[in-house]
């Protein structure tokens, strides 16, 4: 039976998140490869991106993630702007590599259909289940506009994937492509002895790091919370390394793989 599959492509796997604007173009070839396989099977994707170098770091400069600030408001919408089109910018470097590979895409920027950030923001995420299979939207993390006086915000890729693959029925698989490990691990994976878990659930306690120098969005915390709320919907949804996107093939024909299965 042919699956309906989101994945969230990491900013640190598709950027280098410590140089600003540096893709990693073979990285985000490799992965569209796998996912023309899967639409050529017959299956459907939806694809969030993060932000990466794109986003993160020029959105930490200027506070963007706490709203503006009147000592600074000026420079903050000029980065906001900076941001919005970067993000498109980066879009663009996805959407090319499967349209070199035959695959049609639709991009949608958050700052033009989405308002206020959390998983509880304003838009109608209804639209990507609205295309043929062959058909792959794109959407991605990004500074969308707030209500009130804080008038900006940064709207998560990860609050994305949450409210689409809740929202939309017919999601079989939610897949979280990460850029520095096989999956959740026991411990920071940089740290030696780290242990893949491969299962997990929420409350079940794991070490953890959040990189804030180059992170404004909350890292792996908030994907497993994310994710976590996910699996109360889908009954799918892992975290895998997308170094190695052939996982997602053998995820799809074996129902398992190298990866954490989250689980309500």
């Amino acid at each position: 039976m042919a699956a309906k599959v989101i994945v969230k492509l990491g900013g640190g796997l598709i950027t280098d998140k410590s140089s600003i604007k540096t893709p990693k173009l073979d990285i985000i070839d490799s992965i569209c490869d796998e996912i023309s396989n899967l639409v050529s099977s017959g299956n459907s994707v939806i694809i969030v991106h993060g932000a990466g170098s794109y986003g993160h770091l020029l959105a930490r400069k200027w506070s963007l993630s706490h709203g503006l600030k009147k000592n600074i408001s000026e420079q903050q919408r000029k980065a906001v702007e900076i941001v919005r089109n970067d993000m498109k910018e980066l879009s663009g470097l996805v959407s090319k590599s499967l349209s070199d590979r035959g695959i049609e895409t639709t991009t949608f920027p958050p700052s033009e259909w989405a308002k206020n950030t959390g998983d509880s923001f304003k838009g109608d995420v209804s639209v990507f289940d609205s295309f043929p299979d062959n058909v792959v939207p794109i959407t991605y993390g990004d500074v969308v506009n707030v209500d009130g006086k804080p008038e900006f915000g940064i709207l998560s890729g990860d609050d994305l994937m949450a409210r689409i693959s809740i929202e939309i029925p017919s999601v079989t698989h939610c897949v979280f492509l990460l850029g520095d490990a096989d999956g959740m691990m026991d411990r920071p994976p940089n740290l030696e002895g780290s242990k893949l878990i491969e299962l997990w659930k929420s409350g079940e306690f794991v070490q953890t790091e959040h990189d804030s120098e180059h992170d404004v969005t909350g890292g792996i915390e908030l994907k497993a919370e994310r994710a976590s709320l996910i699996s109360e919907k889908v009954e799918e949804v892992w975290f895998i390394n997308g170094n190695f996107p052939e996982r997602l093939s053998e995820l799809l024909s074996s129902g398992t793989t190298i990866g954490t299965k989250i689980v309500s």
